[in-house]
């Protein structure tokens, strides 16, 4: 079979397509033929050696999710069989013609959901409403600060925030065109590179700040977005995607007396350690997407021969909502 390899960790030019051996399903685990996998911005940091689980001296696969159909499965499987329409978190990267995963992160997928939308949603859709159902347990009627707001998490975010009666939402972009993404999706975009969203955001909410902040660009970005945590707020880091993943610092004198939150989250530590966990994330996702409450934007469609060409838009910063590539 064909798979993407990194030989060494750098530009996108490393990312190589390859014959490999195919992979077999072992007692808890099920071969997947993919049909779509998602590119996400950690497979970027992957790639550059900034992702937590990647050696730089040894060539790897990325990608974290796919979409396909299951070929076969482990004699310790049950309730899946062999056709099923699957999307899943494999073992190894997804960024290949056949994965295997453990039957703990392989989900079903309704009929109408197409393996494009299963692949697209499966990491920003989880991590989207983890984020703010089960870590900020955000709440109707609050405010909610939503940084790289025009890319997969963000419009997906957006959309659960609106779901969850969030009126007040904010959001981060870095050009003119990623705002009207935004706007278009009902929130008030803020464009970071031609104003300093912490005042924006401080002017629009009369020096309030916001209740809920998503940050997934961590260093001077969380630092800035503290200024605009309101009192009783929760902010929570769940990603470096700032140049050389600096980290963000904060002075507890700035937390406990204004009773502010710092919370920190990772799908792929909970894929790692507390698998079983990711299933009522994944199974709302799923709900909404059969019932068409959550739209996803696809808006780059790549062989998979052309990875190297989805990271480097990604990486530029252009790209909007998700891009897939199709085996």
């Amino acid at each position: 079979m064909k798979a993407i390899i990194a030989e060494t960790t750098g530009p996108p030019e490393v990312l190589k397509l390859q014959e490999v051996p195919k992979p077999i399903a072992r007692d808890h685990e099920v071969l997947i033929k993919v049909e779509a996998v998602s590119v996400n911005f950690a497979d970027i940091k992957a790639r550059l050696g900034q992702y937590h689980g990647v050696s730089n001296n040894e060539p790897f696969t990325p990608g974290l999710d796919c979409a396909g159909i299951v070929e076969e499965t482990g004699s310790a499987v049950t309730g899946l069989s062999a056709g099923d329409r699957v999307r899943a978190f494999p073992a190894s990267g997804s960024y290949a013609e056949y994965v295997v995963a453990s039957d703990q992160l392989v989900y079903k997928i309704p009929d109408s959901v197409s393996f494009e939308e299963a692949a697209a949603t499966l990491t920003v859709g989880i991590t989207a409403y983890n984020v703010l159902h089960e870590v900020a347990r955000i709440q109707p009627g609050e405010s909610v600060l939503i940084h790289a707001a025009a890319g997969g998490i963000g419009t997906t975010a957006i959309q659960l925030a609106k779901l969850a009666g969030i009126s007040e939402i904010y959001g981060t972009v870095g050009s003119e065109e990623k705002k009207k993404v935004v706007e278009d999706l009902g929130a008030i975009a803020i464009n970071y590179r031609e104003q300093n969203f912490a005042e924006v955001v401080a002017e629009l909410t009369g020096g309030k700040g916001v209740d809920v902040i998503l940050d997934t660009i961590a260093g001077e970005n969380f630092e800035r977005s503290l200024e605009v945590l309101a009192p009783f707020g929760r902010i929570v880091s769940f990603g470096h995607a700032n140049e050389g993943s600096v980290p963000g610092n904060v002075k507890t004198d700035e937390l406990h007396s204004s009773c502010r939150a710092v919370l920190g989250y990772s799908t792929g530590t909970y894929r790692k350690q507390r698998p079983g966990f990711l299933k009522n994330a994944e199974a709302a996702i799923s709900e909404l997407l059969e019932q068409r409450q959550l739209n996803v934007s696809i808006t780059g469609r790549y062989p998979l021969e052309q990875a190297a060409q989805a990271h480097a838009l990604m990486e530029s910063r252009k790209s909007k909502g998700k891009l897939v590539l199709l085996p």
